[in-house]
């Protein structure tokens, strides 16, 4: 009878074991993969961190804060990184980036370049105006190139080298236009240089048709 209950005891003591341990792998089961905890994180950065000056989406509605939406990823990161670095100087987007990683940042700039641009409307420079003739043909008299050399016809711009500008909020577009000039922003001394030959009418210009390029 000992022998009897013994092997009882025994038992069950194995079906509880086995148990506990289908209990853990279904627990472990119900754990979000990487990818989705990832995911999960980014996103939470961005409702957190992004989202009340670009938008959750990356689409900003405030015309001085950039579109993220639809960016190249490179670029985005890059800039993220300049930031970081002290090579782009902007209080908010410096205090911003000094808490994120190199992970986190990289996460966003996939985050929102994944995200689809809404398009824009120019006010005054469609077909024929001063802005297309810029964006196209540059300005002939002072040097400056045509803007669609390096940010393509259709304004997509060129991953890892010049970023898109189609539908770009032209307020956005003309003030960094203006401390590209001043030498305030100095992360891009090519457009420092392109800058530095232009009025701020034709910045005004060129910066308005962008707006409307899609």
């Amino acid at each position: 009878m000992r022998i009897g209950l013994g092997a009882l005891l025994l038992s069950l003591a194995v079906s509880s074991a086995l148990a506990e341990t289908k209990a853990a792998g279904n627990k472990a089961a119900e754990k979000s993969p990487p990818a989705v905890a990832e995911a999960t994180s980014t996103e939470k950065t961005v409702q957190t961190m992004c989202a009340a000056c670009h938008a959750s989406d990356g689409n900003s509605v405030i015309t001085l804060n950039p579109k993220l939406a639809g960016q190249s990823s490179e670029y985005l990161l890059k800039q993220l990184t300049n930031f970081k670095e002290g090579k782009r100087a902007n209080a908010v987007m410096s205090g911003m980036a000094a808490n994120l990683t190199p992970e986190e940042m990289t996460n966003l700039a996939t985050y929102f370049s994944a995200k689809s641009p809404t398009l824009g409307q120019a006010k005054t420079n469609g077909a024929g105006s001063l802005g297309e003739k810029i964006y196209r043909g540059g300005i002939a008299a002072t040097n400056v190139p045509a803007c669609a050399a390096c940010h393509g016809a259709t304004g997509a711009g060129i991953p890892k080298q010049f970023p898109r500008l189609a539908g770009q909020h032209a307020d956005y577009t003309l003030a960094q236009m203006r401390i590209f000039r001043t030498g305030e922003r100095a992360n891009a001394p090519m457009m420092q240089a392109i800058a530095a030959k232009m009025t701020d009418a034709e910045m005004q210009a060129v910066a308005d048709y962008m707006q409307g390029l899609r």
